[in-house]
């Protein structure tokens, strides 16, 4: 399989690292527009390669698609990075046309391709990537439910002081402070609802810390993170290679699935070798379901600042 990042920045170079580190990839192609900052980043990560015990081979390319051409995933990293104190929102008017014209380069070097979005606004980047490229709906993903679910883990895993093997819990809804849903009704532990274990005051405590998690990074880093949603993209990328039929929520293209039409947002959903192989309706309590709604309004709200 041959795997291109686009961005070699923080994101993007954990990607390409922990792609490599799981050896199920022949090739990652790193792309920057930054001359020479893709090759010198590849040639780090290949000098890791011995001492990781890696076969994957890692190449840097300066603005050259032709590099990436067949290219069976791709992923876009690449756009400003969110500081202290924006939201994913005010990244719209520059983000993207970035990412429509990455997103059409990458097409034209490798027609098959299957593309993950991670650039944000997460959502409405994912949206615009359908509407420029008009590629079949289960080839475009956006990454953000996975890292989010993730977030949420590591939140539920800290409150009950279990290990985080032992906890299991999904997010939904939008890639934003305010829109994301986590499933703290569905969250356990070992099958065991977690609910039981804390309280509902330390619950929804959860619920907030999941749901500011990336404006909670960026405040203490000074810019978005990059380790969690390097993992995420390499999670799902590895879930494509395989063939995996792995369930993560991601923003996907809906077309009735929850009510919603015409819109990019997270839903559990079945990843393979063909991308989104199956959305996965689950079933939604009355309250959940009025948070997704609220949720929807507010990625269609940033929609139409395209």
């Amino acid at each position: 399989m041959k795997v291109t990042v686009v961005g070699a920045g923080a994101v993007g170079a954990s990607c390409a690292e922990y792609i490599a580190i799981k050896d199920f990839a022949s090739e990652v192609v790193l792309v920057d527009i930054k001359e020479g900052f893709a090759e010198g980043k590849a040639m780090d990560l290949m000098q890791t390669a011995s001492l990781n015990g890696f076969d994957t081979k890692i190449t840097g390319a300066t603005n050259d698609y032709s590099k990436t051409a067949g290219s069976d995933v791709a992923v876009i990293t690449s756009g400003i990075p969110r500081k202290p104190g924006m939201t994913r929102e005010e990244l719209i008017s520059t983000n993207a046309g970035i990412v429509k014209s990455v997103a059409e380069s990458l097409i034209k070097e490798s027609p098959n391709v299957i593309i993950i979005v991670v650039s944000n606004p997460m959502d409405t980047m994912t949206y615009l990537t359908h509407k420029a490229t008009g590629l079949p709906k289960n080839r475009i993903i956006g990454m953000g439910g996975a890292l989010d679910s993730a977030r949420f883990k590591y939140r539920l895993a800290e409150a009950v002081d279990a290990p985080i093997s032992d906890i299991d819990g999904m997010v939904i809804g939008g890639h934003s402070d305010t829109g994301m849903i986590p499933l703290t009704r569905l969250a356990t532990r070992n099958s065991v609802p977690v609910n039981e274990f804390i309280s509902a005051e330390r619950m929804e405590e959860v619920k907030q810390a999941t749901k500011v998690g990336g404006a909670t990074l960026t405040k203490l880093l000074g810019t978005s993170a990059w380790y969690a949603p390097g993992a995420a993209v390499s999670a799902m990328v590895q879930a494509i290679a395989l063939d995996a039929k792995k369930m993560f929520p991601c923003s996907c293209l809906l077309e009735g699935e929850y009510g919603l039409s015409d819109i990019c947002i997270g839903v559990p959903a079945l990843i393979g070798a063909n991308g989104v192989e199956e959305i996965v309706e689950i079933g939604l309590n009355d309250a959940e379901k009025e948070e997704l709604t609220n949720s929807a309004d507010a990625v269609r709200k940033t929609n139409g600042l395209l």
